[in-house]
């Protein structure tokens, strides 16, 4: 299972760290990555980092501003976000490919292996 935790209420220009705690798979072949789906939105990538390299991805709007790192020791992704925008509010989820994926992906069909959302909200 995947077990996201961090989510939070903060001021704009504020910051957040969220983790995703992956267990129940082997991730060193794997790629985990983070998604966000806002109120009435489809759920989009944000980031994503390969395990066995640390090979990352960003969304657009966020690099620069988010960083996402892992530790192999504890099976641990986190998302670091700074200077977060009410725009960035959402319901972020963790979530691993699967294991026949060529990674690093950003493409959420490739990613099967989810874990419940927590929450950020960004006030203005």
């Amino acid at each position: 299972q995947l077990q996201a935790s961090g989510g939070g209420l903060v001021q704009a220009g504020g910051s957040l760290r969220l983790s995703c705690v992956v267990s129940g798979r082997t991730v060193s072949r794997l790629a985990t990555g983070w998604f966000r789906q806002g109120l009435g939105k489809e759920r989009e990538f944000v980031a994503s980092i390969t395990w066995f390299d640390g090979t990352t991805l960003y969304k657009d709007s966020v690099k620069g501003r988010f960083t996402i790192s892992r530790d192999d020791t504890k099976n641990t992704v986190w998302l670091q976000m700074n200077s977060l925008k009410p725009e960035d509010t959402a319901l972020y989820y963790c979530a691993t490919t699967t294991p026949w994926t060529p990674v690093p992906t950003m493409r959420l069909q490739h990613y099967d292996y989810w874990g419940q959302g927590t929450q950020v909200t960004v006030s203005s």
